[in-house]
């Protein structure tokens, strides 16, 4: 079974308070379903047309595994701590194992 990675980026954060209380919540949620964070934080260079916007890239073992983290009560308590405090892009792709 190819594994998953689930990325996020950052268009816009508008309220940093409400961030850090997703980042509190989502961080054990997505751990707790078998994510794994590879990497976050702003880009080193950008290239062609990307912004430059806050990344995160997470590990799953699935894509089963990674939209049951999505989709599990503790990550929607996350979410709803979010509230409109950003404005982000999340996908999450299968491997080309």
């Amino acid at each position: 079974m190819p594994k998953a990675y689930w990325i996020a980026t950052y268009r816009s954060i508008r309220n940093p308070d409400a961030l850090a209380e997703y980042a509190k919540l989502a961080g054990p949620a997505i751990q707790a379903a078998g994510g794994r964070f590879l990497a976050r934080g702003m880009p080193v260079h950008v290239y062609e047309k990307a912004e430059h916007q806050r990344a995160v890239l997470i590990e799953f073992d699935s894509v089963a595994k990674a939209t049951e983290a999505h989709d599990s009560p503790a990550y929607q308590a996350a979410l709803k701590a979010l509230g409109d405090g950003a404005e982000r892009d999340i996908r999450i792709i299968e491997s080309v194992e």
